[in-house]
């Protein structure tokens, strides 16, 4: 039998070892997140640490609000430079077989006096952690600490033995040794994990880690009687790994799961790209020499400087090169780097200009800002007649067939997640992930379609005024906010308004999922709601997909948009929820879900995947939509969909 020839030549491998997809490393894996990979844990770094390897987007609107001058898309156009930054968090490994358990400094220095030159050559970090004594691969501990400042740090697992010592404490001896085994069947959970240490013979089980106060214990401040030995040896270290800085902190950690949900918490901040921003003499501005100078010229310019009057005096020069460059007309090109480059001072956590950004937004959407570009390919919007439709209580619809949306990672929280409403642009209260002198955050940008759907402002006032069941079903919602960990620092009021809106998006999401071809996941919703008193009288969600390509969607879902097909689904949509398989439990219900924040609203009849939903599955009432068996003329669409039912 002949013997296959072997091809010996060298196939160079790809450098990239670790993947994620670009939304991940911005929303769930951004910077202060950890990430278990295959054979090793890590967290995302600050994004000083790989800004040369993004790709830079703008959306004016979002850059304004705050405050800085780009975006950048993790993973640049240089085919060499398509990974960001990690930090290795947690930095405590044991191994599976010798049960060894120590940082990774100790197992780096064991690496560097064991293996030959030419392997420290090759591999001089030792990127995948392994004991070299077992030939095995080193497994990360899976217990973290972590403060609702967003500190975090390893558990203080040198601390623990000692202190827990077979329940007498004992100084920490000079040089600790520990292994991590596991005890007897009959010793499960915490119990039978056990730490001890081989240079003193102290031994200690987690038992009692995860209780929220063993650190207040352990310290003496808890405890009758360890009040003899107060100290602050189990205090938070301030540690934040993914910037390598530490900052005083006076609180107690908490030990968690290193994969717990609670351990990160992303803020973003999202928007659309609306005309006149997403006009393409936009594009053809941000893509020319003369425009990336002037950012490079501005960006080495002191706070103290007069930036506006630098301005002033050199932007006719400025719009003549840019024109001369791309073949434009100056007047427009000099109006838009006004516009650009003129920062105008705003406070970000004032409530009226959450609501002026959505504003802009809804007057694009209802067509009240116009495009002054057809060709443009971030927004092309269709208006339909509105007698063409045969829906109770709609205004307008509009088909959006281009959309794109700029999604920004501008903080994180730990244990508790922000306790903003979820539109708010406010960063206060959050984990700062860049420096201030920082002028980017991390986004991605998405393009898409939707459906726009502007309701009757005055039909829903009169509906709101003729029960007062309905002001107090929105009133049980609101205290139930208010006593909430998310609304006991705001003052946003649920209004029943918002909370129809809110319902009827859910219904249509559900619905049409099963009509045009996509998943309910890569659906999702964008509500406006607010009223004259507020700055601008909005009632209006917008149903969209934006999860395509750089090109795009395909137009599945605006297909559905048209008059031959949205009544019928929206008058299935809601004869679906006139029953739940829950009910009577869902429909009496007087709080559920999360902290009670829903009424008549379940995972049966309701809810969406929470990348779907702007309120995180909060805020829900079907009985505003087709009303309770008790009082059924609640529902806004109740006697609509009587009639319907009995035409057939």
């Amino acid at each position: 039998m002949n013997k296959l020839k072997i091809q010996k030549d060298k196939v160079p491998l790809n450098k990239i070892t670790h993947t994620l997809r670009t939304s991940q490393a911005v929303l769930q894996y951004g910077v202060g997140a950890m990430i278990d990979f295959p054979d090793q844990t890590l967290m995302s770094a600050a994004p000083e640490y790989w800004s040369d390897q993004i790709s830079i987007i703008h959306d004016e609107r979002l850059e304004k609000v705050l405050n800085v001058d780009y975006f950048g898309v993790p993973g640049g156009k240089d085919e060499f430079k398509k990974g960001i930054s990690y930090v290795r968090f947690p930095q405590w490994y044991f191994c599976p077989k010798c049960r060894r358990f120590q940082p990774l400094d100790k197992w780096y220095r064991e690496y560097q006096t064991k293996v030959s030159s030419k392997q420290l050559n090759k591999d001089p970090y030792m990127k995948r952690p392994r004991c070299l004594e077992c030939k095995l691969e080193l497994v990360a501990a899976r217990i973290v600490v972590a403060c609702e400042k967003g500190h975090i740090d390893d558990f203080p697992w040198v601390k623990w033995v000692h202190q827990r010592n077979f329940g007498k404490s004992k100084p920490v001896c000079s040089n600790p040794s520990l292994t991590f085994e596991t005890g007897s069947t009959a010793s499960a959970g915490l119990e039978g994990l056990i730490i001890k240490c081989k240079s003193c013979n102290a031994k200690a089980s987690l038992k009692d880690a995860f209780d929220p106060d063993i650190f207040k214990k352990l310290d003496g401040k808890l405890s009758k009687e360890n009040s003899s030995k107060i100290s602050d040896d189990f205090k938070c270290t301030g540690n934040h790994p993914w910037n390598h800085t530490k900052t005083e902190c006076e609180t107690y950690p908490r030990a968690m799961q290193r994969g717990a949900s609670s351990i990160y918490f992303p803020k973003t901040a999202s928007s659309l790209v609306i005309p006149p921003y997403s006009d393409n003499i936009n594009k053809l501005i941000e893509e020319s020499k003369e425009y990336k100078k002037i950012q490079s010229l501005l960006s080495e310019l002191d706070e103290d400087d007069d930036i506006e009057n630098f301005i002033l005096k050199r932007i006719d020069r400025w719009a003549r090169n840019i024109a001369v460059q791309k073949s434009l007309n100056p007047e427009p090109v000099k109006r838009i780097l006004e516009r650009k480059l003129i920062k105008v001072e705003s406070d970000n956590t004032n409530s009226v200009d959450r609501i002026k950004f959505r504003s802009e937004e809804y007057l694009a959407l209802t067509g009240e800002i116009l495009s002054s570009n057809l060709s443009s390919r971030d927004f092309i919007r269709e208006e339909m007649k509105k007698t063409d439709y045969d829906i109770y209580g709609i205004k307008q619809i509009a088909l959006v067939h281009k959309i794109r949306e700029v999604r920004a990672l501008i903080g994180f929280s730990r244990l508790n997640p922000p306790s903003d409403d979820n539109y708010s642009m406010d960063v206060s209260g959050l984990v700062s992930i860049k420096r201030p002198e920082t002028r980017w955050y991390p986004a991605y940008e998405v393009r898409g379609e939707g459906i726009f759907i502007e309701f009757n402002h005055e039909l829903i006032k009169d509906w709101i005024k003729k029960n007062k069941i309905i002001s107090q079903r929105s009133e049980t919602l609101q205290k139930a906010y208010k006593q909430s960990y998310l609304g006991k620092n705001s003052n946003r009021t649920i209004s029943p308004k918002l909370i129809l809106l809110h319902t009827i998006a859910h219904l249509l999401i559900k619905q049409l999922s099963f009509e045009c071809g996509y998943s309910i996941a890569s659906l999702r919703e964008r509500i406006y709601c607010s009223e004259k008193d507020e700055g601008k009288e909005m009632s209006g969600i917008l149903i969209y997909t934006a999860n395509g390509d750089s090109e795009g969607t395909l137009g599945g879902l605006v297909r559905q948009g048209y008059p031959d097909s949205l009544p019928r689904i929206f008058k299935s949509a809601l004869q679906n929820v006139l029953i739940c398989s829950n009910d009577p439990v869902c429909i009496t219900s007087k709080g559920q879900g999360r902290e009670s924040l829903n009424l008549a609203a379940c995972h049966t009849c309701t809810f969406l995947p929470e990348t779907s939903c702007e309120e995180f599955n909060i805020f829900l009432d079907r009985a505003f939509v087709i009303g309770t068996f008790e009082s059924p003329e609640i529902g806004f669409y109740r006697n609509w969909i009587d009639k319907i039912i009995n035409k057939i």
